[in-house]
C-alpha cells in the first residue's frame, strides 16, 4: 500500500506567529497562502493554518506515563535521527514543551521517543520516533 500525504486544517489566531513557528522553527516550506490561510509542507503532509477570531476550547488532557497528554493533538512520526535533530533544535531555541522529549513505553511494545509542544495559538503537536518502525502499531 502506498501511503499518501494527509491534509489537516487547523485554526490559528495569528498568521505571522504561525509563519515563525511552522516556517522558521519547524522548518516547514510555505506553499500557497492568502490573508486568511497558509499551506505548509508539514514533513511531507499538507497542513493549512486558517485564521480564526478565537481558538476553540479543548477538553482535559489524558494521562499517559503520568504525563498530561493534550487532546486533541497531531504530529508526525520521524526517523529517530530526524527526531533527535528536531528535539535538539527545539531545546536550543528554548521552546517550552508540554511534555519534554523522552522515551515512552521503554522496554515494552511500542517503545518510542516523543515530545509535545504547543504552537503560538495553542494547537498541540506531538513528534515521535521508533527505533523499530514495526512497533508503530504494536499492541
Amino acid at each position: 500500500m502506498t501511503i499518501m500525504p494527509f491534509h489537516l486544517a487547523i485554526p490559528v489566531t495569528d498568521l505571522v506567529a504561525s509563519k515563525t513557528f511552522y516556517g522558521e522553527l519547524l522548518g516547514c516550506e510555505q506553499g500557497r497562502s492568502s490573508e486568511n490561510w497558509i499551506d505548509w509542507n508539514f514533513f511531507g503532509h499538507q497542513l493549512v493554518t486558517h485564521l480564526v477570531a478565537a481558538m476553540p476550547s479543548h477538553p482535559a488532557p489524558n494521562k499517559v506515563d503520568n504525563k498530561a497528554v493534550p487532546v486533541p493533538h497531531f504530529g508526525v512520526v520521524l526517523a529517530m535521527c530526524d527526531w533527535q535533530d528536531l528535539a535538539a533544535r527545539l531545546q536550543a531555541a528554548n521552546v517550552s514543551f508540554v511534555i519534554e522529549p523522552y522515551v515512552r513505553f521503554k522496554g515494552e511494545p511500542g517503545e518510542q521517543a516523543t515530545l509535545f509542544l504547543l504552537d503560538p495559538c495553542g494547537n498541540a503537536l506531538e513528534f515521535k520516533a521508533f527505533n523499530d518502525i514495526g512497533q508503530l502499531f504494536a499492541g
